[in-house]
């Protein structure tokens, strides 16, 4: 499948979920106080280097980007679905949200203070993932800071592993080797969260969270 095949394909998918997916997930940041905490580090990154706007990309109906908001920064949402972006902006109508690809974001080079991608990469095969991640850095100013989470593979032998995912296939990575490729756009590691899956959890996957700067 092509990556205009897939970007479609995965935003079709969202629209047909969107209202069942902000019913369910308004209020997920409740029960994570260390993603709340780091969030609020990332926020308190991006103001230390300016007021840089800051780019919530696969933004979904944007819960994550009103509370960006509520920590003093610049938010906006992107999302492929159509249907997501209209919810978020009936949510949180001061704020701005459009619909776009992180493939091919249109924001002029070098004017964000931090990017987020938040389980937002997910959904891309892994040979599209350099395009999207040099579009990271083309869009970031220098200093400022990427927060990228998503699931990690079984091991360090395996760089990327494929999942079926609720809504579209899904890809896990080697925390590892996605640092690296950010590291090859000149987006330099700073700090990793790992958080281990609860006995409970449907998916024994660790979720990892990569924060990154932009070389000056």
């Amino acid at each position: 499948m092509t990556g205009s095949h897939t970007h479609r394909a995965t935003s079709e998918a969202y629209d047909a979920i969107a209202p069942t997916y902000a019913q369910l997930f308004h209020d997920q940041l409740r029960d994570r106080p260390l993603e709340r905490a780091l969030l609020s580090a990332f926020a308190e990154l991006v103001r230390t280097n300016g007021d840089g706007g800051v780019a919530d990309l696969g933004c979904g109906p944007g819960h994550i980007t009103a509370h960006l908001h509520g920590l003093g920064l610049n938010a906006f949402g992107v999302d492929a679905s159509p249907v997501m972006v209209e919810l978020a902006r009936e949510a949180n109508p001061r704020l701005r949200f459009e619909v776009g690809s992180m493939a091919a974001l249109d924001i002029e080079d070098g004017v964000l203070g931090g990017v987020l991608s938040r389980w937002s990469l997910i959904h891309t095969p892994p040979p599209d993932v350099p395009a999207v991640v040099a579009e990271f850095a083309r869009v970031l100013a220098p200093g400022g800071h990427l927060l990228i989470g998503f699931s990690a593979t079984d091991g360090p032998h395996h760089e990327t592993q494929a999942y079926d995912h609720t809504v579209v296939t899904a890809y896990r990575w080697s925390p590892d080797r996605l640092a690296e490729l950010l590291r090859d756009h000149g987006l330099v590691e700073s700090a990793r969260m790992v958080t281990e899956p609860g006995p409970t959890d449907r998916r024994q996957f660790q979720e990892i969270q990569l924060l990154a700067c932009k070389a000056w």
